[in-house]
């Protein structure tokens, strides 16, 4: 190979891992780069479906008209099956010396008259397409030097496609165990009790999703699956219908805490699935794992969600820049403080200071104040000298299913357990 292919060969897999180009930039940089130095006028990656060769991607400046993404041609009128069995030499600098060439109808109607062509393989083996080029002009300069810098940059677009179809095999296995959990709903919804800090009580509960397959895998790995393949919002909204048939049988003057990702909210569909629900018992925590896609949009669904009485909170406050943002913009009616600050606050002036500081912002705009992740008495009390009425933590109680989470309000008794 030449030192100019070379060169453009190493910066195109620099480029490839440093700037993060795309599969298809990847490709079609290739194209462009071999169909040029080979002097040709026709650049193409296929891929074989059946009897069928489709172009992924193409190389042809000017002639759009003959040759675009996606268009198929079947095997039989090309050269492929030839080179792949050898009746044709991977470089042919000119068709006019080859008989067989000449007994290909597609020859002469392009006409195709120098082609180079090297057959691109799955990682198990298998013939993927071909990786081509083409001129409608006789090319009798061209050398095995060339075919070498066409095999390289060859081999550069079949580790594209061999990437991308990894990915597109793993995203295939997701999307099926998705929809394989929202046909079955393998999952259980447990309540985590959100307490009165002065009375030992739940005010409310958090509904928490866990999905019962095996090896067992945490909920935030279903969702980010489920995120990957474009199927969150049903999942999520799967769980959450779940979790509001305990509005049926918890007290009336206990709410519910669901979480919603930012797009699952921004889509629109929770009015629907809170309608005849009793809103006013309905908190609806946003989680801040993902920044929303759209926030107009987000502003717009909170703003018709509130207004039929769901409450807005918002979690994880003090453990960023960008979720004391979301406090500010969207000035939630419940504020969660991040085990981050909770943890250890008897313990760290600093942390003291930071929400006792989230503490009067809180009064300042009408929301409540439930600090999560209490594990130990001593972290209770400092928060509730702090003024930090409701609190959350397996100190108070743990996760556990609807039964449990009745057993509270079933006698005197249970309700001093913390």
């Amino acid at each position: 190979m030449d030192s100019e292919a070379s060169a453009t060969a190493a910066r195109l897999m620099g480029e490839t891992m440093t700037r993060g180009m795309t599969t298809d930039e990847t490709i079609n940089t290739a194209l462009d780069f071999v169909r040029g130095h080979l002097g040709m006028e026709v650049g193409y990656l296929s891929e074989f479906i059946g009897d069928d060769l489709v172009f992924r991607a193409v190389s042809a400046p000017g002639l759009e008209d003959m040759v675009s993404v996606g268009d198929s041609m079947p095997l039989d009128a090309v050269y492929c099956r030839h080179i792949l069995a050898g009746r044709l030499p991977e470089l042919i600098p000119d068709t006019g010396d080859i008989a067989l060439c000449q007994d290909i109808p597609l020859t002469n109607a392009i006409p195709i008259k120098a082609h180079a062509s090297i057959p691109i393989h799955r990682r198990d083996g298998s013939v993927y397409g071909m990786f081509c080029c083409l001129s409608r002009s006789a090319r009798a300069d061209l050398n095995t030097r060339d075919l070498d810098v066409m095999r390289a940059f060859a081999a550069i677009s079949a580790e594209q496609v061999n990437s991308r179809l990894s990915f597109e095999t793993v995203q295939a296995k997701q999307r099926a165990q998705i929809t394989r959990m929202l046909e079955t709903q393998d999952f259980d919804v447990v309540y985590q009790p959100i307490m009165d800090a002065q009375q030992k009580m739940p005010k409310g509960f958090e509904a928490l999703c866990r999905f019962r397959p095996t090896p067992y895998r945490p909920p935030n790995l279903w969702f980010d699956d489920a995120q990957d393949v474009g199927m969150q919002v049903e999942l999520e909204v799967c769980v959450i219908k779940r979790a509001l048939q305990a509005l049926d049988h918890l007290p009336a003057s206990v709410y519910l805490s669901v979480n919603a990702s930012p797009d699952t909210v921004s889509s629109g569909v929770l009015l629907d699935v809170f309608a005849g629900w009793p809103t006013e018992r309905v908190v609806l925590e946003v989680t801040e794992h993902t920044r929303a896609s759209d926030e107009d949009a987000l502003d717009d669904a909170l703003k018709k969600l509130r207004f039929t009485g769901v409450r807005l909170a918002i979690d994880d406050a003090g453990a960023g820049y960008s979720g004391l943002q979301q406090i500010v913009r969207l000035l939630p009616d419940i504020i969660k403080l991040d085990i981050s600050l909770t943890e250890r606050i008897d313990q760290d002036v600093v942390r003291r200071s930071l929400s006792a500081a989230l503490v009067s912002f809180a009064k300042e705009i009408g929301a409540d104040i439930v600090a999560e992740g209490i594990e130990t008495g001593d972290e209770l009390l400092t928060l509730a000298d702090l003024g930090v009425p409701l609190a959350q933590g397996y100190f108070l109680g743990r996760p556990a299913d609807l039964s449990e989470a009745l057993a509270w309000f079933a006698s005197p008794s249970d309700a001093n357990r913390a």
